[in-house]
């Protein structure tokens, strides 16, 4: 049976912690997998969250375009974690995007016995979302600043 993976998780080891402000404490981001991070790591959540959008694909194409842009603000103000929250937000668009397409309600396992569900019951609307949302996560990995900045990161912080 697959079972979700927060259901043995060990917050005692998770690298984010709720309590830190990671623009003055931008020494204790750790860039992590993924969207490792993603809801916790303040106050990029807040700033970008509120941007995070993917119920239409208009909705899609004006969230993605928002977060892009502060992306690139990031960039410039050379704020490595700012930027990779930015690239998170839009990886998790697409990857929640997805899931709605995938899953009716965005419900992946039955809360009842935490069986998976069965997949292709999803709003196919959301599969447009997910393509937007992944072509903004794509073009700005694939900036050379920002992989500049996120290899000189991990060498420096891990």
């Amino acid at each position: 049976m697959d079972e979700p993976s927060y259901l043995n998780f060990d917050e005692s080891n998770y690298a984010w912690r709720p309590d830190v402000d990671y623009r003055t404490n931008s020494e204790l981001y750790r860039v992590g997998k993924g969207e490792q991070g993603v809801l916790i790591c303040e106050p990029d959540k807040g700033e970008l969250g509120a941007l995070w959008r993917f119920k239409t694909p208009e909705i899609a194409a004006e969230s993605s375009r928002a977060i892009y842009k502060k992306f690139l603000a990031y960039l410039r103000e050379d704020d490595f974690v700012g930027a990779d929250m930015a690239r998170k937000f839009l990886q998790m668009g697409f990857t929640r995007a997805r899931r709605y397409a995938n899953f009716k309600g965005g419900r992946k396992y039955d809360p009842k016995d935490k069986h998976q569900l069965e997949k292709g019951t999803g709003d196919p609307l959301k599969a447009e979302s997910a393509r937007i949302f992944f072509d903004a996560w794509k073009k700005a990995e694939a900036k050379p600043a920002y992989a500049r900045m996120k290899a000189e990161w991990k060498r420096k912080y891990g």
